[in-house]
């Protein structure tokens, strides 16, 4: 172990009101988030979910999702373009199956089944449009107790804390599991 010393005196870099910004854009600091939507997804959808990844990424948060096309590829560009970490639960055999914006690809070998998995490494869900497979998460999610985001996904969930963009879905996410810290350290 190294006995290096930094001399900070000075340096604004190092200065306390840097030190308080960081802490506050970073809040989510290695915090797992699931992005889950529709495999495919119009250019409306895709913007919505490219913003919400790049704000996962700006909040220190991992974003997790299905891998593929749609929302995952969005949400997976919005993060990796801003230096977030990215990882994707395949459905299929093969690394080559994800998408370019996945740093960390999972193999499954389990087709749909891999919605579990994915479901049950996050902390929390963030919901963005979706077909069937993105109402399996979401069962799963709310069977398992894991807080759901809804942005223009499927209506009418007690459970779902639904929101009106990308921005109210990171705060509610920094609320939710601000929230369930606390409860943790009582």
């Amino acid at each position: 172990m190294s006995n290096l010393s930094v001399n900070t005196a000075g340096n604004p870099e190092f200065s306390e009101k840097n030190n308080l910004i960081n802490k506050k854009t970073r809040i989510l600091e290695a915090r797992r988030i699931g992005v889950i939507g529709k495999g495919e997804c119009d250019k409306n959808i895709s913007n919505i979910a490219y913003k919400v990844g790049e704000l996962i990424a700006k909040s220190g948060a991992y974003l997790y999702c299905g891998g593929l096309g749609g929302v995952m590829r969005a949400a997976s560009k919005g993060a990796f373009e801003h230096q977030g970490i990215t990882i994707g639960i395949l459905p299929g055999e093969s690394v080559k199956d994800a998408n370019k914006h996945i740093k960390i690809p999972v193999v499954t070998s389990l087709s749909h089944m891999r919605n579990f998995v994915l479901v049950n490494s996050c902390e929390l869900l963030i919901a963005i449009s979706g077909g069937f497979g993105t109402l399996s998460e979401l069962a799963f999610a709310l069977k398992l107790e894991i807080p759901i985001i809804g942005l223009m996904t499927w209506e009418n969930f007690t459970g779902i804390n639904y929101v009106n963009s990308p921005e109210d879905a990171i705060n509610k996410a920094i609320e939710l599991l601000n929230r369930e810290n606390n409860m943790l350290n009582k």
